[in-house]
């Protein structure tokens, strides 16, 4: 799915300049890399004192590296923060939809071994989210924990259905239109419960999908293609570690009860929705969102959050 948003283009919700340095001096390292004739550019933010591996983030298709620099401060404290820009999706090079989530699976561990990483934190959010299954599939040897945001087994049927039309406005350059169903089909409606910065965030998704560039809906395009030509989840084995499964508990576009069902497909997870949020909990909840992905990967309980809902334990290894 062509989801989450990229805030970077709204500095009432994240700083808009790629260079920007938190008030604590970190190394930034920007990294340009090509694996199978595709450039591909990673944004490294280093820990020099890490008390847990890297974390690397993989965000939804509309996502780009800078997206999370809001997020990156919290984050870094505890380790490295790697984002990054797959073929096809942000600065990175075109990608053909002949090419699916095993060939970006493949790039993230190329990336890896190029960082010198051998074991990783992941955490990926809706279409990064199964790009991180995918690659905790195919490259176990890497995967130390393994997070899994707004994620789903399959892609609904109604977004399956939209996207032909979707990509019949973008021919015809109706872009308000399309920016105004997608904002309607990635936020929760009215009615569904409360949400954190629904209408900031409503807006900030609105200018985000008016404001594509030629290459930006040349790429959405593809990624439409791409999605709904190659298998979106298989059930192939999952490497047994630490697992985290969440959501926005108001998450309609991949509901908590699609969330359970990818939890349940893992050997051992942890299932909980963020409240106050719907689909984009990363970004309408940014401090809790990076408090539970901190507490996540440095091992610390989940139990007890004020921001959550009771965490489930799940699996196919989980004894009723």
């Amino acid at each position: 799915m062509r989801s989450d948003i990229s805030p970077a283009q709204d500095t009432s919700l994240l700083a808009s300049c790629p260079d920007q340095r938190s008030p604590t001096e970190v190394r930034v390292e920007e990294r340009s890399l090509t694996f199978e004739g595709f450039a591909y550019h990673c944004r490294v933010v280093h820990q020099d004192n890490p008390v847990t591996e890297p974390m690397v983030l993989l965000g939804g298709s509309s996502q780009n590296r800078y997206a999370w620099l809001r997020h990156e401060k919290s984050l870094a404290e505890h380790g490295t923060v790697v984002t990054v820009d797959l073929p096809g999706y942000g600065d990175a090079d075109f990608l053909p939809a002949s090419y699916g989530l095993d060939f970006l699976a493949d790039t993230v561990c190329h990336m890896l071994r190029e960082l010198d990483m051998p074991r990783a934190n992941l955490v990926g959010s809706c279409f990064g989210g199964a790009i991180a299954l995918r690659f905790a599939q195919h490259h176990p040897q890497y995967v130390v924990r393994l997070g899994l945001v707004g994620m789903t087994t399959v892609i609904p049927d109604d977004y399956a259905a939209a996207v032909p039309r979707w990509e019949r406005m973008l021919e015809l350059g109706d872009r308000a239109q399309i920016a105004t169903e997608l904002v309607q089909r990635f936020m929760s409606p009215p009615g569904a419960g409360p949400v954190h910065k629904h209408q900031a965030v409503s807006r900030l998704l609105y200018r985000q999908f008016m404001a594509q560039s030629d290459d930006d809906i040349r790429k959405s395009v593809e990624h439409n293609t791409r999605l709904m030509t190659h298998d979106w989840y298989r059930d192939e084995p999952v490497p047994a570690v630490p697992s985290l499964v969440c959501t926005g508990e108001h998450d309609t576009l991949c509901t908590p009860a699609m969330g359970r069902a990818v939890a349940a497909a893992l050997p051992e997870a942890a299932f909980t929705t963020i409240t106050y949020a719907d689909h984009l909990a990363p970004v309408e909840r940014i401090d809790e969102f990076c408090d539970l992905v901190t507490r996540f990967c440095t091992g610390r309980p989940l139990t007890e959050l004020p921001y959550t809902n009771p965490i489930e334990w799940m699996g196919t290894t989980v004894r009723p």
